[in-house]
């Protein structure tokens, strides 16, 4: 798997918790690369540093990201999605919307894997029909 991909499951994981329980970024994130330590090699600085931007990126563009949400989903309220959904969708839409230097291509191709791994059977079909009409507006080809 490559550091990306394990940097944006870890992620995931801090946004997730952090959605369940509060908290500092900095310590959910901990808490994610921890939670893996024993049955995966030491974490990249690359990977760590990505992880880092995404999860404090999030955080910091939370109002902005949830409201992008809200406006492109059909008849789902941000509150009444599943948690993973809603983390998976919050940290693609910051990529898609503020790290100019990631393609749409992989950003949706990521943020559909993330589902098939960590949500329900519904999840990836989901995310890939709402992160496509944010994208779609955003003007991200």
């Amino acid at each position: 798997m490559g550091d990306r991909r394990t940097a944006r499951e870890r992620a995931l994981q801090a946004l997730y918790q952090l959605d369940m329980s509060g908290g500092s970024p900095a310590d959910a994130l901990a808490a994610a690369w921890e939670s893996v330590a024993q049955e995966t090699p030491p974490p990249e600085p690359d990977a760590v540093q990505f992880a880092r931007e995404l999860v404090d990126g999030v955080v910091s563009n939370l109002r902005a990201i949830d409201g992008l949400i809200e406006q492109h989903s059909h008849n789902w309220r941000i509150d009444r999605m599943d948690r993973i959904d809603r983390s998976v969708l919050r940290l693609a839409i910051f990529e898609l919307k503020y790290r100019l230097d990631i393609p749409r291509k992989v950003t949706l191709n990521e943020a559909v894997e993330l589902g098939k791994t960590f949500g329900t059977e519904a999840s990836s079909a989901f995310i890939n029909g709402l992160l496509d009409r944010v994208a779609l507006a955003l003007g991200k080809k």
